[in-house]
């Protein structure tokens, strides 16, 4: 079988990894000049297996009221003209009742583990190196209140097959010593076992190169402008390149993997994917005190931001801005990474030498992506992962190639199937 995937993202590698250890001819097409250069390239970091519970849970409608007109807010709602952003608002809503957001709670952790355990395969079989640790996450609580929920959550985590234990203030930093000047606001942590970090766009590059010696073929800086259709089924793709020169490329099966872009790409199909893209940011900096900075990957839960140590940098993420497709800086955004880092790691990186960044997650209102069949017999979907493409990537690739190969996937999860 010849399968084209549209997209080299975390989610248009694996899947092109998996179609081939599977058997398939394929062939990725990527619009950037190389893999993993958008919403790829200088995410947080984690594979947060230890949280599952999506944006969309019942507390989360109070949260965001907390947040409004605040320019630095976790999330950040830009009121738009836009009826796709208002239709996704109110589909968020509707996933915050409790019984959805059990349900998919439940569904994001069974991909999860799974997913992990796709990880470690995957690492074992082909060596790659991404700056990869394996120390897990420890999340932290400055809040009596919010630590008191961490012991309920704990025990909802192991529930779910997932190993987290609380930790008291000094527990958390006896096992994190770079927590050390931020010990008097701490009021406890939870550590996520099973959780690792890395390079996402480093694995991205790595991966890709393995599937190239496999046979993959790669077809950069172009552009899907049209498909070639007979009988209800797509025969081939119209591409331009760098230079507009026009070409077409024909395969029996295709997959939709282009983050925030798939909705466009399928919308004359019929299929409205509920995909709306979040702007997140990100700033990388070099690490100049490696004895003070973190081996483990943290999660600031009263901000929600993340921070990962890959090799001899720091990258610092968070922040949500709802605000369409602009890709526009802002830097009072940015100033907010940059102000939390130099607060609880103080001196450890070079802020005068971080790098900035922003991009766009492609999230869906209940944060379960997208994976399957569309209406279209020989077109699929690998998309809508949100913050969670790196968590989710491996086993969402895994379970798409096996869809497509007419395999059932492994995981407990509502797949397009």
């Amino acid at each position: 079988m010849e399968v084209l995937v549209i997209g080299a993202g975390l989610a248009g590698i694996t899947s092109a990894w998996y179609l081939a250890q599977a058997g398939c001819k394929v062939t990725v097409v990527e619009r950037q000049p190389g893999p993993g250069l958008e919403t790829s390239f200088a995410n947080g970091g984690q594979i947060s297996i230890s949280h599952p519970e999506p944006w969309a849970n019942p507390s989360a409608p109070a949260t965001i009221l907390r947040w409004l007109g605040r320019k630095d807010a976790p999330l950040l709602f830009r009121l738009r003209a836009d009826t796709d952003q208002w239709r996704w608002a109110a589909a968020f809503l509707r996933e915050c009742l409790p019984g959805r957001s059990v349900r998919n709670t439940a569904a994001i952790a069974s991909l999860a583990l799974y997913s992990h355990q796709e990880l470690q395969a995957l690492r074992a079989v082909t060596g790659i190196e991404y700056e990869s640790s394996e120390a897990g996450i420890l999340h932290l609580f400055q809040s009596e209140r919010e630590f008191r929920a961490a012991s309920v959550r704990q025990k909802e985590l192991e529930a779910l097959g997932i190993r987290a234990r609380t930790l008291t203030p000094d527990e958390a930093v006896t096992l994190e010593p770079a927590l050390a000047s931020l010990r008097p606001r701490l009021t406890g942590a939870m550590h996520g076992m099973d959780d690792e970090s890395g390079n996402a766009h480093m694995f991205c590059t790595a991966l890709a190169a393995k599937a190239q010696e496999a046979g993959v073929r790669f077809v950069f800086n172009a552009r899907l402008y049209d498909y070639d259709m007979i009988r209800g089924r797509i025969r081939g793709i119209r591409l331009l390149d760098s230079d507009f020169r026009a070409g077409v490329l024909q395969a029996d099966a295709f997959v939709v993997a282009a983050g925030s872009y798939s909705p466009a790409l399928v919308k004359r199909f019929g299929e409205r994917l509920p995909i709306y893209p979040v702007k997140g940011y990100s700033i990388t900096a070099p690490i100049v005190d490696p004895e003070r900075a973190p081996r483990h990957s943290l999660t600031d839960e009263s901000r929600r931001v993340v921070c990962s140590r890959l090799g001899d940098m720091l990258r610092v993420a968070g922040t949500a801005e709802l605000n369409g497709f602009d890709l526009s800086p802002n830097p009072t955004r940015s100033a907010s990474i940059v102000k939390w880092l130099d607060e609880h790691l103080p001196g450890v990186a070079d802020l005068e030498r971080a790098e900035h960044w922003c991009g766009l997650r492609p999230a869906t209102p209940s944060n379960v992506p997208l994976i399957g069949r569309t209406r279209i017999d020989n077109l699929y979907l690998n998309t809508g992962h949100g913050t969670l493409g790196w968590t989710l990537a491996c086993g969402s690739g895994r379970a798409l190639a096996d869809i497509v190969t007419g395999q059932k996937p492994a995981p407990a999860f509502p797949f397009r199937t």
